[in-house]
């Protein structure tokens, strides 16, 4: 991964929605937090279940419950 930054507009009314996630977080900024849940996504939308352990898995599971996105 490079440290080249590209530019993403969210409207307004999400990037609210996303901030609020911030402050309850452990992330610094949008930014951060948005390219987390990104590359979270991604990677199990690529992956197949071989390529994954069960023990990855759950630490993405954790980690989108501390997120706010599984109960």
């Amino acid at each position: 991964m490079t440290n080249e930054r590209a530019t993403v507009t969210l409207d307004s009314e999400l990037y609210e929605r996303v901030a609020d996630r911030v402050i309850e977080s452990d992330f610094d900024s949008v930014d951060e937090y948005v390219s987390f849940t990104l590359e979270e996504l991604l990677a199990e939308l690529e992956g197949t279940p071989d390529e994954r352990s069960e023990e990855q898995d759950e630490e993405v599971r954790d980690r989108l419950r501390e997120l706010g996105y599984l109960d």
